[in-house]
């Protein structure tokens, strides 16, 4: 069957995600490339893949039954890569990688510069993200790997088919306007009670995060802006219109003039790297992560991983 890797993996994300749409957002594709794909792989395999059922599409029988070798063929292809990698003397090929914004500006520059030193055969092509994305876009095949943000409180789904591998742990303190709280060496949360919070939207991972640590110390934080950017969450603390939680590697992203709190609690993110398992041996996939964990942090602490070490 003369198909391609890009229109098996189109099927298999159907299955998963259910809409021409979600498929196409997965991807980094237009939902018409999608359906491109897919009618060229029914051209491929001589059979109708998809029928439409109202507003929606659903996989026909034959679809179901492509779509379950899809993933076996997928995987051994993935195989294929790693035993032709293997063989090259050098580290080299083409790596996708993910990143969110703040892992972008202040992680990806050094990491590059050292790819470009120790493995010059090695191209990486990067593209930023929505953190609570990452994960799906490794699953999905959209890159190779990436950068995301793992949080004790509201932890990443933890699926058989990738790894997520620690990197660094970050401690938040508590961001508050200038002579907000004079004098205070820690804060607690339940101190809060009366402040104006800038938060992201509860449904992502790190707005969830902050308002469990929030309950959990008995207060529920008074969400008055929404905001997903971490330079405008500065910008707007910076203005005196309210309070957020930071840390380190979000403060070196915008030079700020407000006061810092150490928090009581302890209140916690991750930084990780997530790669599918069937790439986590790669030499490539290694060589890169070598290199991210060798790129300087903030002064918290490093991630302590007491499972086991990368392979």
């Amino acid at each position: 069957m003369d198909w391609t890797s890009a229109q098996l993996r189109s099927l298999v994300e159907l299955t998963r995600r259910g809409t021409i749409t979600a498929v196409a957002e997965a991807l980094g594709y237009t939902p018409g490339g999608v359906s491109q794909q897919i009618a060229a792989l029914e051209k491929a395999a001589g059979a109708e893949l998809l029928r439409r059922v109202g507003r929606r599409v659903e996989l026909t029988d034959a679809g179901v039954a492509l779509a379950r070798h899809a993933e076996r063929i997928l995987a051994t292809e993935a195989e294929a890569v790693e035993a032709l990698e293997r063989t090259r003397r050098e580290i080299s090929g083409v790596l996708r990688v993910g990143l969110f914004a703040t892992a972008a500006a202040e992680v990806l520059p050094p990491a590059l510069q050292r790819v470009r030193s120790v493995h010059p055969e090695l191209a990486v092509h990067s593209r930023e993200m929505d953190v609570d994305e990452v994960y799906d876009a490794v699953a999905a095949g959209a890159v190779d790997l990436a950068l995301g943000l793992d949080y004790p409180d509201v932890p990443l789904p933890r699926d058989p088919a990738l790894r997520v591998l620690p990197l660094h742990r970050e401690r938040f303190a508590l961001a508050v306007p200038a002579g907000t709280m004079p004098g205070r060496r820690a804060v607690g949360l339940a101190d809060t009670r009366d402040l104006g919070w800038i938060l992201p939207a509860a449904d992502s991972y790190y707005g969830r995060a902050v308002r469990t640590a929030c309950r959990r110390a008995g207060v529920e934080p008074d969400v008055r802006h929404e905001v997903t950017d971490t330079a405008t969450t500065l910008a707007l603390v910076e203005a005196g219109i309210g309070v957020s939680t930071v840390t380190g590697l979000m403060l070196r992203l915008r030079a700020s003039r407000f006061d810092v709190v150490p928090l009581r609690e302890t209140v916690e993110r991750h930084v990780v790297v997530v790669c599918r398992a069937a790439s986590a041996h790669r030499p490539s996939v290694r060589a890169l992560v070598d290199v991210v964990r060798a790129v300087p942090w903030s002064d918290d602490a490093r991630v302590q991983d007491t499972g086991p070490s990368y392979p």
